[in-house]
């Protein structure tokens, strides 16, 4: 399970190279208005699907994917992140 969260990682940090008009993780990656009000629309959409009981696993993916692109387009680590919440557990 955490193979496949590391992996999307790696790849989004992989498409940081590619064209912009080839990869929308790229274009995400390179426009942060962008990249953030998709944030914003996908976990609004989350919200309402567990609101509504629908489609819940496939909202959480987007969000989860979108999140880590604006992580990595702000130079927000995951491993720094994962880091900072060790640190809170008691």
């Amino acid at each position: 399970m955490l193979q496949s969260l590391e992996e999307l990682i790696k790849i989004i940090r992989e498409r940081k190279k590619s064209s912009p008009d080839k990869s929308y993780t790229n274009k995400l990656l390179n426009d942060k208005k962008l990249s953030s009000d998709k944030v914003k629309e996908e976990i609004s959409e989350l919200i309402e699907s567990v609101e509504q009981n629908t489609n819940k696993i496939h909202e959480a993916a987007d969000a989860i994917y979108h999140l880590l692109v604006y992580f990595e387009s702000n130079e927000i680590k995951i491993e720094d992140v994962m880091e900072e919440l060790n640190k809170r557990k008691k």
